[in-house]
């Protein structure tokens, strides 16, 4: 396990129509552990920007966190981890993290994207241009240390397996509904497994 000066700094990233506040909880936790952890909004939130667009507003603020050169930990909720794929496998992110963490995000898609007509919720929809691109070359992350955690009584991200990847470990937590699994402690916990990796 790294101590706590060898831990990267983390940045947390949300998803669709929440903003930081969605993950102080988890922040705080694990900020209580010993790591550095920073945030953003990316707005607009909703979907009426593109994620590709969201995942510059997040290489941005990292160059504003985060020293130059310092390597990084994302940790991301739902919509944040599509952006973040973005960011590593498109903006060359991949050269400044070293872990991946994402909880519940519709890697593949997912079917309640058809409910919101604007950019972002096209391109969440299974078999966009976006995710099929995103997942031509997912093995490049291989790179990271990743894992995927996700429930399989998801209702928001249709089908649940979606949250998968097909890279990295799989942490399965059986919260009940989408939302709770930014707040439920089994995930806090495998958050931290995973970045103790």
């Amino acid at each position: 396990m790294p101590d706590d000066n060898s831990r990267n700094p983390v940045l947390l990233l949300h998803g669709i129509d929440d903003s930081a506040e969605a993950m102080a909880r988890l922040g705080g936790y694990l900020a209580r552990r010993g790591w550095t952890v920073g945030n953003m909004n990316m707005t607009p939130n909703n979907g009426a920007q593109s994620l590709d667009m969201l995942a510059k507003m997040v290489a941005k603020g990292i160059e504003t966190q985060f020293a130059a050169g310092q390597q990084i930990d994302l940790v991301c909720f739902s919509l944040g981890g599509v952006v973040a794929r973005y960011y590593l496998q498109r903006l060359g992110g991949i050269e400044r993290a070293q872990r991946l963490v994402t909880i519940s995000s519709p890697h593949h898609g997912t079917l309640t994207a058809y409910l919101r007509p604007n950019p972002g919720g096209r391109q969440l929809r299974p078999g966009s241009s976006f995710l099929t691109d995103l997942n031509r070359d997912v093995k490049v992350l291989d790179r990271l240390r990743v894992t995927s955690i996700w429930t399989p009584f998801d209702l928001m991200i249709v089908p649940a397996r979606s949250s998968h990847l097909p890279v990295g470990e799989e942490v399965i937590v059986p919260v009940l509904i989408h939302p709770l699994m930014q707040f439920d402690h089994r995930v806090f916990v495998a958050v931290e497994k995973a970045l103790q990796k």
